[in-house]
């Protein structure tokens, strides 16, 4: 079963050219935030562009839970009127965060520091997934956490009475964790600090500040500190959120890979800390040119346009690049697959405890497509076959997780025969409009196994 109904196959067949636009959603990370924020400002905040896929929509429906009004104004538009910080109301039944692994960590940032108590849960998948790296910090705030072992949901947390500021080294690259920790400082007295060795994306940061708070940032000796200031009021905002560099990362891969393509695809986030794939397909030789860069909401933006590239080659990614692409890497290794040589990615043991264990799901499905892959447990390396080249023609596991399964369709794409992936369901939760807007471009999708 695939926590949202049956399990839905889908094939994926060699295609023609892939040409157009591909009109991307708007980013998930963001748009989380964007309505986070929201809640806990005083006023109305009005959102465009925001992202209305399964695990966004929960994150509302979260927001509601606790007080604030939530309402959708227009398609991708919505209004969210603020309870202010320190005024979410106790919800009255349990939080379902279905497969929204930063909806749920952060949203247990930012109710830790008020007396309230909230019980979450999620699908099966997320059920699965480790809440300890966000309970810890919570607990030296105050709060307290109980859940199943090895902290995992259903999880109840006690908000702390009598919150305290702290001040924290985050152990893993992880922009959940210093996400949650700075909402929860918000409602902490005095200043908060989070530290964190590896920078990871910052848009908590940027949109802190943009909504009133006082946020300062500097390279220390122990790594990057942020430094928060508590008990603001923050000011509505209007936000127009970005499209998604992750969900871009799909359409651009494919026109890689599929000869004779060009794609343009527009209006994407390229905050530095996000763009670590493009970054590295370019290293590896694809035709990828960014077009008509700009600002737009603080954030850096560009078109994309991806042609076809089959003189790529496979390179060793540099380590320090893992958080900026750590969701990438699944379509990394599609793209990896039809180079030419080995594509080593090392420092990735984040990529252990997502929506699955993605470096075994795709070690095993690119295996079974007739791909060579190693591993360890922080690494893998993919032997890439060339262009044309990678024989495909199996079913593979997409064990609940949307990126998966998304880069396995691409495969299919250009593998020599279709690629079957057992569950396409989950793709709803980051890009419901996957099947059409790639359809559109000229992919070959059907229902059901080949």
């Amino acid at each position: 079963m695939s926590g949202h109904g049956d399990p839905q196959p889908m094939t994926s067949r060699r295609a023609a050219p892939l040409q157009g636009v591909a009109e991307i959603p708007g980013d998930k990370s963001i748009s989380h935030r964007s309505l986070i924020l929201g809640a806990m400002a005083v006023g109305e905040t009005r959102i465009s562009g925001l992202l209305e896929g399964e695990d966004v929509l929960r994150t509302a429906a979260a927001m509601r839970a606790f007080g604030a009004e939530v309402t959708q104004t227009g398609t991708g538009a919505w209004s969210v009127h603020g309870v202010g910080v320190g005024g979410f109301g106790e919800p009255e039944d349990v939080i379902d965060c279905g497969n929204a692994g930063t909806g749920v960590r952060l949203i247990m940032g930012a109710m830790a520091t008020t007396d309230i108590t909230t019980t979450f849960t999620g699908d099966a998948s997320l059920r699965s997934r480790p809440m300890g790296r966000v309970t810890d910090p919570m607990a030296l705030f105050g709060a307290r956490a109980w859940g199943r072992s090895g902290g995992r949901l259903p999880m109840t947390i006690k908000g702390a009475r009598d919150p305290i500021p702290v001040r924290y080294v985050v152990p893993m690259p992880s922009a959940q964790v210093k996400s949650a920790v700075l909402l929860a400082g918000l409602n902490a007295p005095g200043q908060t600090v989070v530290i964190e060795t590896e920078a990871t994306r910052d848009h908590t940061e940027r949109m802190l500040a943009g909504f009133g708070a006082k946020v300062a940032v500097e390279d220390t000796e122990e790594g990057r500190a942020i430094t928060l200031t508590g008990h603001p009021e923050l000011n509505p905002q209007f936000i127009e959120v970005p499209r998604d560099p992750s969900s871009a990362a799909f359409p651009v891969a494919a026109a890689l890979i599929v000869e004779g393509s060009d794609v343009l695809v527009p209006n994407i986030g390229l905050n530095p800390t996000r763009a670590g794939l493009y970054e590295t397909l370019r290293d590896m030789g694809a035709d990828l040119t960014y077009e008509n860069a700009r600002e737009e909401g603080g954030e850096p933006v560009a078109d994309l346009r991806a042609r076809y590239s089959p003189d790529m080659k496979g390179i060793e990614v540099p380590p320090d690049r893992a958080a900026s692409m750590i969701d990438e890497y699944p379509i990394l290794s599609v793209v990896a697959s039809v180079a030419e040589g080995r594509t080593l990615m090392r420092g990735v043991k984040e990529l252990r405890v997502k929506e699955s264990d993605r470096i075994d799901a795709m070690a095993k499905g690119l295996r079974a497509n007739g791909v060579a892959v190693d591993e360890g447990e922080d690494w893998w390396e993919v032997e890439g076959i060339g262009p044309l080249g990678v024989p495909g023609g199996a079913t593979v596991m997409a064990r609940l997780d949307h990126r998966i399964a998304m880069s396995f369709l691409c495969l299919g794409m250009a593998a020599r025969d279709p690629v079957t992936v057992d569950d396409a369901a989950p793709i709803a939760t980051s890009f419901p409009a996957f099947a059409p807007l790639m359809t559109g471009l000229g992919a070959v999708f059907t229902e059901g196994a080949a």
